[in-house]
């Protein structure tokens, strides 16, 4: 148990009633998991408002009430405590609970629409081998060391990634590395973490289902650079437009990657190849095995980052070009008795998605099919659906439209919205199978000597989520079958 007026240290208060001479055992945001001598904050969510459940945290054994709006009764036995912003808050609260776990270590926060998880993982991977104790908190898993955790979301809520931290820093990691969500920043779950460095990635059209608007989702990500502090370091795509607009208010030391522009930390392609990346780093050569201009980016700002945590360059080049990628990203599988080619990849915004297969068509000699497999998720951003339906039919020879993660919406209306943006030309070449199975194995039949199948939009999944259940589902296990078996 903490103190309740130790953990206020950091916290704006509009009132407080009641001591705040109390223990607290533990920071509650769900009214169902209240216990004993909790603090519990009362938050107003998309889905239901927490401040109805203030009268059933008492009855469960909150003494302290964190809330935006006080009750019109006050339990003289409670103390409340009122906020402007109760979401805020939990994040300071649990910050100072669990003693500012984020400042014991070097905590590396990546966002952008697309690379996160692979910039993430790699830097794991990368200080691993550099012989570091490390935490990953990415998409895919979390990781303390070797200890693997399972994952909801990119980010996680304020109390369980404080929780985490702390846990990183008990066991003795050094380092952690972190994918950190536009939802996490808008719904202030990094709130009062601190972070010794951040990586921008690039900023595409996503989440407009959440943001409304492209100007707000850039908005939630240029929040993350404006709230450094001025000891971290700040490393942007400068490639990318957006990337000097997200440091135009940092406090931080401000440096810069970039394939095409001058920058701090610069690469050239000399080959791109399905073996893999030549490239010229800064002043040596590198060969990598991953493949496409994506992961060159990708490969630069784990160089860079290592670089300005203060790695020896002659160790971190070296590891660097032992990386693998991260699970479910361009991960491809070559069937040596009839030469086709499988590649599984998480793309699943129309730039991921075009990045993926313009490096496709980088590294094809004109004399094979490619065949892509792709659906749109449902309950997401609709206006993306027949982006990727018509850069799909751009890069392709063959395009199968099929169920991706339906949720709660019919998968052939789904696919029907992806239909609007097929082009009159190339209606020919386009299949609508709503069965996700099907359609893989359809692709594979499909594809003859050397042909190039592509599967997109759930990657590292091993699930398909259909009406609220999560349903088996492995697209790399599904390929493997059939390339394999057939």
């Amino acid at each position: 148990m903490v103190s309740l007026s130790d953990i206020l240290t950091k916290l704006k208060t509009l009132s407080i009633h009641g001591s705040l001479d109390r223990a607290v055992k533990s920071i509650i945001f769900d009214s169902r998991k209240v216990e004993s001598n909790a603090c519990f904050v009362a938050m107003k969510g998309t889905q239901s408002d927490g401040h109805r459940f203030i009268e059933s945290a008492i009855e469960k054994g909150a003494t302290t009430i964190v809330c935006e709006t006080l009750p019109e009764k006050l339990d003289q036995t409670v103390t409340f405590i009122q906020v402007e912003n109760s979401a805020q808050a939990l994040g300071l609260l649990a910050n100072a609970y669990f003693d500012f776990p984020s400042k014991k270590l070097h905590l590396i926060g990546i966002t952008g629409t697309n690379g996160k998880t692979t910039t993430a993982t790699l830097l794991y991977r990368l200080f691993t081998t550099l012989g570091y104790k490390v935490g990953l908190i990415s998409t895919v898993e979390n990781k303390i060391g070797e200890k693997v955790l399972p994952t909801k979301m990119t980010t996680p809520d304020a109390v369980s990634l404080n929780a985490l931290i702390d846990e990183m820093v008990t066991t003795g990691c050094e380092y952690a590395f972190m994918e950190v969500s536009s939802h996490a920043v808008s719904q202030h779950r990094i709130e009062g973490v601190y972070f010794a460095g951040a990586i921008f990635t690039n900023l595409t059209h996503d989440h407009l289902d959440y943001h409304k608007t492209f100007k707000d989702y850039l908005n939630a990500k240029k929040r993350f650079f404006d709230n450094l502090s001025k000891t971290s370091f700040a490393l942007v795509n400068i490639d990318d437009k957006n990337g000097r607009v997200m440091v135009q208010n940092t406090k931080a030391e401000i440096q810069t990657y970039g394939l095409r522009q001058m920058a701090d930390f610069k690469a050239k392609i000399l080959e791109n190849s399905l073996s893999g990346l030549h490239l010229y780093f800064n002043d040596t050569e590198l060969f990598s095995r991953l493949i496409g201009t994506f992961n060159a980016y990708n490969l630069l700002s784990v160089y860079g980052a290592a670089i300005l945590l203060g790695q020896n360059e002659e160790e971190v080049l070296p590891a660097i070009s032992n990386l693998e990628t991260a699970e479910g990203r361009f991960e491809y599988m070559h069937d040596k008795s009839t030469g086709r080619t499988a590649i599984v990849d998480y793309a699943h915004t129309p730039d991921a998605l075009e990045k993926v297969l313009t490096t496709i068509d980088h590294l094809r000699t004109r004399k094979e099919k490619v065949i892509t497999v792709v659906g749109c998720g449902g309950d997401r951003d609709k206006t993306k659906r027949p982006l990727m339906a018509a850069t799909a039919c751009k890069y392709s020879d063959q395009v199968i439209l099929t169920s991706d993660n339906p949720r709660t919406e019919d998968p052939e209306v789904i696919i029907n919205e992806m239909e609007a943006g097929v082009p009159a030309n190339a209606q020919n070449k386009v299949l609508s199978i709503t069965n996700r199975l099907q359609a893989i194995k359809t692709a594979c039949r499909m594809a003859l000597k050397g042909d190039i199948i592509l599967v997109a939009g759930k990657g590292h999944e091993k699930y398909q989520e259909i009406n609220g259940v999560r349903h088996d589902f492995d697209d790399k296990a599904v390929l493997k079958k059939e390339l394999y078996n057939d």
